[in-house]
């Protein structure tokens, strides 16, 4: 079987990673910075694609993996995918459908958007497809999850979709079973904290971490009492944007300690600091107490729990919550993000034929 050469690209607020996948094997892998002051003078986050999309293109030279290498030509590329619209997960071709939603409504404001449009760009470019993979916007929640008590709310599926599935699958692999035959409780654990219920495949329940779900994170607050958070949008201290800023970024760990760096936090742990250490172990406890929650999601029959994301690399802290899930299922520890090679991978499967191409509409 021949191999295939695939660019993947995921955009953060600050830096855009790409990298080269030859199948599942990485050639190239680069993070490219961005001055915070030179994004500001695009003026807005739309604005900072052509910059982006420049600075890419210009790593690919240098690195010897432009088109002008005949040694290596690339197949496909694949983009981190915006707040669209409610999908399936999956792997998608990037259409003017995907594209136009990309860019305007709550889409334009995120940078993760870039990846989608940035790789349809360069794919027109090269005449190859252009494809993105799990999307945050991944929604196979069932019925119940979605209802609340007050007619006009609804929950909804946000979270980290693409790392999720993709060390869900590996947790699978160790376990010597499929995804699709599998029940998972999946912990991803950055500057937010998302745990989800994999039910044969498909994550039927999952915290929204923007909205204030779950537990309180590095930078966000959780879940809190509604009347106290009533009273402060009323009180007249704040706006409407600083409150949701409040709560989506300026909260949790770096509210109480200063800090949203947790190897900061267990510094001042070793210094004998009692209140970093309860800011810890307050975090751990929700982290377990949102895992038994997706416990009873999934009737009790767990096969596997697993914890990712930055925050696992802190044994302290993953330690703290194994000490009370471990009885129920074996705990996988995968520190970190391997969200490009989710992403080489989906885009791998839609040109091996080993998946079906789905289309946005």
């Amino acid at each position: 079987m021949r191999a295939y050469y695939i660019l993947a690209i995921n955009p953060g607020s600050t830096t855009t990673k790409i990298a080269v996948y030859k199948d599942q094997q990485c050639v190239l892998e680069r993070t490219l910075t961005h001055d915070r002051d030179e994004l500001d003078r695009c003026g807005s986050v739309m604005g900072q694609k052509p910059l982006r999309q420049q600075m890419v293109m210009q790593a690919l030279r240098e690195a010897g993996q432009g088109q002008e290498q005949e040694h290596i030509v690339l197949d496909a590329v694949v983009g981190r995918c915006g707040m669209v619209k409610p999908l399936d997960s999956g792997t998608y071709r990037i259409g003017d459908k995907m594209v136009e939603d990309l860019s305007s409504g709550e889409a334009s404001l995120h940078a993760s958007s870039l990846g989608g449009l940035i790789a349809r760009d360069i794919g027109d470019a090269l005449g190859i497809p252009a494809f993105t993979v799990d999307p945050v916007v991944t929604d196979e929640l069932v019925p119940q999850a979605k209802l609340t008590g007050m007619p006009g709310i609804e929950r909804r599926s946000i979270f980290h979709a693409l790392n999720a599935k993709a060390m869900a699958r590996r947790a699978c692999a160790e376990l010597g079973k499929s995804y699709q035959n599998s029940r998972l409780i999946v912990a991803h654990m950055g500057g937010g904290i998302t745990v989800g219920a994999h039910h044969y495949g498909r994550v039927i329940d999952v915290n929204d971490a923007m909205m204030g779900e779950g537990p309180f994170t590095p930078e966000r607050s959780g879940a809190l009492p509604l009347v106290p958070v009533i009273d402060m949008c009323f009180s007249g201290q704040y706006s409407r944007q600083e409150m949701v800023d409040l709560i989506t970024n300026q909260s949790g760990m770096q509210a109480l300690l200063g800090t949203n760096d947790l190897r900061v936090c267990e510094k001042m742990i070793k210094n004998g600091d009692s209140f970093a250490a309860l800011v810890l172990e307050s975090m751990a406890y929700q982290v377990s107490k949102q895992i038994g929650a997706m416990v009873a999601v999934l009737c009790g029959r767990v096969d596997g729990i697993v914890l990712t994301g930055g925050m696992a690399y802190s044994d302290r802290f993953t330690g703290q919550i194994k000490e009370r899930v471990d009885l129920i299922a074996p705990v996988f520890v995968y520190p970190g993000e391997s969200e490009m090679l989710a992403m080489a991978q989906g885009a791998l499967a839609a040109l091996q034929g080993s998946c079906r191409i789905l289309e946005y509409e």
